[in-house]
């Protein structure tokens, strides 16, 4: 069992939004917990994400409320009331502001809130939460995941009075509807290292860059993106590079978890973009890549097409510095343009591409900066899911 940070409590339950498994949860830092959180940029923001910015603005975060199986989007003024009764009712059985909340929804859009069973669940929170179960977390925040998404680390060389280090956990939720414009999933990060709240936000957002808004399942934006990272100070005073290169490794975690998990995917894809004008160019290519549904059926098929690579790097029409004829394309470390392969070669890509993790390596030749995207491959799993998920 994986256990928050020191100075959280949660509590995780099945109110019956949907069916029996848990859909429920809180979490709440102690007193003097700061938080800093992102929303999506989507114009159908739910109820939830537009409440919690209201909430948040003021910068007094110490714990989320997450109610999954139902999204609360375009379900307009009596769908934000919802939203509203439900961090009022949480934060009166916690005896906290309410304004020390947000709160993030997750699941089928257009639907109002099974307020009766709401109500009777926040009825039963108890006012003293005890559980300090991540996993809990973890699977309560779940609708279509195969599996809870968690990862922990150590903010090395950091210790408290009693000698124990501070430590970062982390969970997400998000397997389709997943591309980054923000976060692209709900992910709940905790620490107890002590920072302040304008340290915390500079740290979280930078490592948000590099990993939640590099991940992608079908180009498909949520209504209901959160990110949200909240910090206890219970471990005391930390390192800034340790705690940054610590939850850069929770967060990268959690991300490949994601891209891993898409709805049905088989595969994780990696694309790596180097020797690009800037950092822009660089993303801006690999996504090209990693979003192709002719590069992911490719992957799927253990097929390795690079000319579908290729085409994709083309289509970013709007760099006019990147020259084909300096351009190299790889699948894993062997490369396959300019130097082509011969048949056996081939044989022994496809081979490689068999495999559960297919990395791609394009150098552009127009400069040296890089960056990395993950995703997942196109099966008939991922349309089956989505053509059967109302009905």
């Amino acid at each position: 069992m994986t256990l928050l940070p020191r100075g959280f409590v949660a509590r995780a339950s099945n109110f019956g939004i949907k069916d029996s498994s848990l859909d429920f949860v809180v979490v709440l830092g102690r007193p003097g917990t700061v938080g800093v959180s992102m929303y999506t940029q989507s114009r159908f923001a739910g109820a939830s994400v537009v409440l919690s910015r209201e909430l948040s603005a003021g910068g007094g975060t110490r714990g989320v409320v997450v109610l999954s199986k139902n999204s609360n989007v375009a379900t307009g003024d009596e769908g934000l009331r919802n939203a509203r009764e439900i961090v009022d009712g949480v934060a009166a059985r916690l005896d906290c502001n309410n304004h020390e909340l947000i709160i993030a929804s997750t699941g089928v859009i257009g639907r109002q809130y099974p307020m009766e069973k709401v109500r009777a669940g926040i009825a039963a929170v108890p006012t003293l939460p005890e559980s300090s179960d991540a996993t809990l977390v973890a699977r309560a925040i779940m609708t279509t995941d195969t599996k809870p998404k968690l990862a922990e680390a150590i903010v090395l060389g950091s210790s408290s009075g009693n000698g124990t280090p501070a430590r970062i956990v982390g969970v997400a939720k998000g397997v389709g509807m997943i591309e980054p414009n923000m976060a692209t999933h709900i992910s709940l990060v905790f620490t107890d290292a002590a920072l302040s709240r304008s340290e915390l936000e500079v740290v979280y957002r930078r490592c948000v860059e590099r990993t939640f808004n590099r991940v992608s399942i079908d180009t498909d934006t949520s209504t209901s993106d959160t990110t949200v990272c909240l910090a206890s100070g219970a471990a005391g005073a930390v390192d800034s590079a340790a705690f940054e290169q610590a939850l850069y490794e929770v967060m990268l975690s959690l991300t490949k978890q994601i891209a891993r998990d898409g709805e049905g995917a088989e595969k994780l894809i990696e694309v790596r973009v180097d020797g690009a004008r800037d950092t822009d160019q660089a993303v801006t290519v690999a996504r090209s890549i990693v979003n192709s549904p002719l590069v992911k059926t490719a992957v799927h098929g253990a097929d390795p097409n690079w000319g579908r690579v290729a085409m994709a790097i083309g289509k970013c029409s709007q760099f006019s510095d990147i020259d084909q004829d300096r351009v190299v394309i790889r699948f894993g470390n062997q490369e396959v343009y300019p130097k082509r392969v011969d048949d056996t070669g081939l044989a022994a890509l496809s081979t490689y591409m068999t495999g559960a993790d297919v990395v791609i390596h394009v150098s552009l030749g127009t400069g040296g900066s890089e960056a990395t995207v993950w995703g997942c491959d196109l099966t008939d799993g991922y349309v089956r899911i989505n053509a059967d998920y109302t009905t």
